[in-house]
């Protein structure tokens, strides 16, 4: 087993002074501190070479591969394992080479000084990720902690609660929390003005106006709330569809023919990190699927151009897939190749000519066949009566 010569410490705005013993003998012995401007400032009386974070940042694995043997000390903010450069560091080499080192990190400081449980909030980034995927969490009475990319970002974020209904979302910004100049501004988003900051956390806690936009989490989202030329996968479909998909955290779904991205867009906001890619050969279709997936708080969603099964060749293996468009025996059976261990594939049809392709797939593969048929309430003259959906027939099975 090798032996451990890199050390990840989390370090505050106090500095040296707030390690432990333990870390802080750990850095005073470093040959080699890594770390960013602020981590160097903090440790500036540490008598060791120092490197910056490389650009591209991936380069830094390749930087510490190179310093393998050496006393090499990775400075970190906080905690290094909780949306930080440990993680990225402990995916690449091998565990036991590494010794962590945690410091109070942003949330739970944020959380003291408001007063909150952790237990009771959300807590996510949009530090170097795009800022959209943060609307995917605004609903009544939640609280968010958010680690944030910028000076600009809080009064982003407050224009994204007030679009939504929110702007009574009480906001506070903290920074350099725990050092001589930690900073604190509060506000409410519909009037949010303050100028904060670059390296800020912000605590939001979502208050709702009565007309304030409901969007869950779980599938199942209007069908107004995407932007659509009336070819998609209905509300009460789409939830039914979603519940078979099975979303988990950090899975990866093929939307084949993902049209307005509804499917893909529910399956992303359903689970922690859950990705999707969508294949759809319309431009038009793309374009709704990119605007619906940055308003929804999707904004990773990967969109392919091309058809089945040629734009699938070279794409990672998924944990789901759903067929919605363009379905046939080449197209499922592209899928079914690439489809993961456990993997789930759901495919609709509304069409006699799919609907022949899914009894054929069915009596040769098995699974599960149901027939969805849903009415809703419209207008009949001054009246109102049911008016049907096209029944569409879904087939799903698990890969086994």
């Amino acid at each position: 087993m090798s032996e451990p010569w890199l050390h990840v410490v989390g370090i505050g705005e106090d500095g040296m002074e707030g390690l432990s013993p333990a870390a802080r003998a750990i850095v005073e012995s470093a040959e080699i501190i890594i770390g960013g401007e602020r981590h160097h400032r903090l440790s500036d009386k540490v008598k060791a070479e120092r490197i910056s974070w490389p650009s591209p940042f991936d380069a830094l694995i390749d930087t510490l591969r190179a310093l393998r043997g050496r006393r090499v000390v990775v400075l970190a903010t906080g905690d290094p394992l909780w949306f930080s450069v440990g993680a990225r560091i402990g995916r690449a080499l091998d565990p036991a080479e590494i010794v962590y080192h945690p410091q109070l990190s942003a949330f739970q400081l944020a959380a003291a000084r408001m007063g909150w449980s952790m237990a009771d909030v959300e807590t996510l980034t949009v530090h170097g990720r795009p800022v959209e995927q943060m609307i995917a969490f605004i609903q009544p009475d939640i609280r968010l902690l958010i680690l944030t990319t910028g000076s600009d970002t809080p009064a982003r974020i407050a224009r994204f609660l007030t679009e939504r209904g929110y702007g009574r979302s009480r906001m506070t910004v903290f920074a350099a929390m725990g050092g001589k100049d930690e900073a604190r501004f509060d506000g409410l988003a519909e009037s949010w003005s303050h100028e904060v900051p670059a390296f800020n956390t912000l605590a939001v806690e979502c208050v709702a106006a009565p007309d304030a936009a409901l969007l869950p989490r779980a599938p199942g989202l209007p069908d107004d709330a995407f932007r659509h030329d009336g070819t998609m996968t209905k509300r009460e479909v789409r939830a039914a569809t979603l519940g078979k998909l099975m979303p988990m955290r950090g899975a990866l779904l093929w939307d084949v023919g993902c049209g307005c991205g509804s499917v893909a867009i529910e399956w992303m906001r359903a689970a922690a990190y859950a990705r999707a890619i969508g294949i759809e050969p319309r431009a038009d279709r793309r374009a709704m699927a990119a605007e619906n997936a940055l308003a929804l708080g999707a904004p990773r969603l990967e969109l392919i151009e091309g058809e089945a099964p040629a734009a699938l060749e070279g794409l990672p293996a998924p944990d789901a897939i759903f067929i919605g468009g363009g379905l046939s025996e080449q197209v499922f059976e592209a899928c079914w190749r690439a489809l993961r261990p456990l993997g789930r594939l759901v495919a609709n049809a509304v069409t006699l000519e799919s609907e022949a392709v899914l009894l054929g797939l069915h009596a040769r593969m098995g699974g599960d066949l149901a027939r969805i048929s849903v009415e809703r309430v419209e207008p009949v003259g001054r009246l109102k009566g049911w008016r049907p959906l096209m029944p569409v027939v879904q087939w799903s099975l698990i890969k086994r």
